[in-house]
């Protein structure tokens, strides 16, 4: 009778008194044995937790235990709002101090959870924040979910919390084969298909197939959640990780601002400044790749607000050398930085790519050396980007090959693209530019489309391939290129490339115009 009455209020309170409410963050069935007012905070807590907005959960759950002190499930919720599951822990105090709220022991709180499916999924969390290593414990905690995901396989909560897991527990494993990420996809998208509005369906298939190989397969989930969720920051942000693999440059610019938005208005509130350094990041990416410079500019003012506002919080102080070094180099606005100790990677690439640019070779060889001994990585990938550009610059051809096909090499061993451009020079774009430089302009159109097919649409690796087909006298390649490059740069019309873009395409008209008379 309780899981009866369970449903009917979540129907009510999705579709009748509070609607306007779930509105926001999404809808999802998810019957306990709650009582009816504790229940409504706890779906909240539930739908705003799929969207990982961590404080407003712990709210909604912390009041679901105010109005019933012994509801299991709303200590469930909260203890699984204290650590991202993405990332590393951060804190298995706060989880920990949750349960032992509820009971004394492991023994104790399992009893108060009424039903087998409850007991099921408060015996999962035991186990994340019991005993032993954190890596462990994630392994542990989604082989629980899979056993409770067999037991209840038409139960849509467990499969995505399942299915979050599996994601979880492929990076604690290490495992970069992907067959985590497509299983936990392909339950997500099971979901998504039975309900569309459901807040972690989409969520979850985003961050499954978030590479450029797998993003089509999240792109209607990308486009739904943009709508499902707009009170919680990160699930604003989130659909512009599909939305970039696809080269969407106004969707990233304008669901970023959404989301900087919200995640203002919730730090206000006492929200973590992390939501709203993030916005500004791929926001200001995205702004980039359509050529408005100004509102990118509008990007970093800001993110100089908020590191002062913040106190210089790591998070928002470490992102501002990477935010200026994109700007310089997106830009083409070169600019050499003095080199010091605190010279952050980013900058180094920006001052040494700027340095070369402008003829002063020793200052990019500075750079140049101050990257090679700050490790591994992309930073090296960084060290023989600005090596090989001084070697083209000298005109020494085969060496800056070598050491490009060096910095392809450790590219290559990395994560596949899924956000900003990182190196912020892509590898295989500078790659291009520098063949197309040599001349060697049939390897420079392979670096340009292989550039492209691993970011599609990115602005200067189109505007490269155009220039190298219109080198070698390929009309109407170069001119695809440059459509999709003014299509890009559209209401940016006095940018150089833009010009150049136009400029080609009229005379190619002209040409063709002729012919026919």
């Amino acid at each position: 009778m309780k899981r009866l009455a369970a449903v009917l209020l979540t129907v009510s309170i999705l579709g009748g008194f509070s609607v306007a409410q779930f509105a926001e963050v999404g809808t999802l069935d998810f019957p306990t044995s709650g009582s009816p007012e504790a229940q409504r905070y706890f779906l909240r807590g539930v739908a705003v937790l799929h969207s990982f907005g961590w404080k407003q959960a712990i709210t909604e759950f912390q009041e679901a235990q105010q109005l019933e002190p012994d509801f299991a499930m709303a200590y469930w919720g909260e203890t699984l709002s204290y650590n991202h599951p993405l990332f590393g822990e951060q804190d298995a105090d706060s989880p920990r101090a949750v349960l032992s709220r509820l009971g004394a022991s492991r023994e104790e709180r399992l009893a108060k959870a009424p039903t087998e499916r409850e007991r099921g999924l408060l015996d999962a969390v035991e186990t994340l924040w019991g005993e032993g290593e954190w890596q462990d414990r994630r392994v542990a905690y989604s082989e629980a979910m899979g056993t409770l995901h067999e037991q209840y396989p038409d139960d849509d909560e467990i499969a995505t919390f399942y299915a979050v897991s599996l994601l979880s527990a492929a990076r604690a494993l290490g495992d970069d084969t992907f067959r985590f990420e497509v299983k936990a996809g392909t339950i997500a998208l099971d979901v998504f298909n039975r309900n569309p509005n459901h807040p972690g369906a989409p969520h979850y298939a985003i961050h499954s197939f978030d590479d450029p190989i797998h993003a089509p397969l999240a792109l209607e989930s990308a486009l739904r959640y943009a709508e499902i969720a707009p009170a919680v920051s990160h699930a604003r942000h989130m659909p512009t990780h599909i939305f970039i693999q696809h080269g969407m440059w106004d969707m990233v610019s304008g669901h970023n601002q959404f989301a900087y938005d919200a995640a203002r208005a919730l730090w206000e509130k006492g929200d973590s400044v992390s939501d709203t350094v993030h916005s500004l990041d791929w926001g200001q990416y995205g702004d980039l790749q359509r050529g408005d410079y100004e509102k990118a500019r509008l990007w970093i003012d800001r993110l100089e607000m908020v590191t002062e506002e913040s106190g210089g919080q790591n998070r928002a102080s470490n992102s501002l050398p990477l935010l200026r070094a994109r700007y310089v180099v997106e830009t083409e606005n070169w600019e050499t930085l003095e080199i010091t100790e605190d010279s952050a990677s980013t900058e180094l690439l920006a001052t040494g790519l700027s340095a070369v640019k402008t003829g002063d070779l020793e200052t990019a060889e500075k750079a140049a050396e101050a990257l090679k001994g700050a490790g591994g990585g992309n930073n090296q990938v960084m060290h023989k980007e600005v090596a090989a550009s001084i070697l083209a610059a000298r005109g020494e051809t085969d060496e800056a090959i070598a050491l490009m096909d060096e910095a392809v090499e450790i590219t290559l061993g990395m994560r596949p693209p899924n956000g900003a451009a990182n190196p912020v020079k892509p590898t295989f774009e500078l790659y291009g530019e520098i063949l197309l430089g040599f001349g060697h302009y049939e390897d420079a159109i392979e670096k340009f489309e292989t550039s492209l097919s691993r970011m599609p649409n990115r602005a200067r690796s189109v505007l490269g391939l155009a220039r190298v087909h219109a080198k070698i006298g390929n009309k109407a390649a170069a001119a695809e290129q440059y459509r999709k490059l003014v299509d890009i740069r559209k209401g940016h019309e006095t940018l150089p490339d833009y010009k150049e873009a136009m400029g080609f395409l009229k005379k190619a008209k002209l040409e063709q115009a002729a012919k026919e008379r």
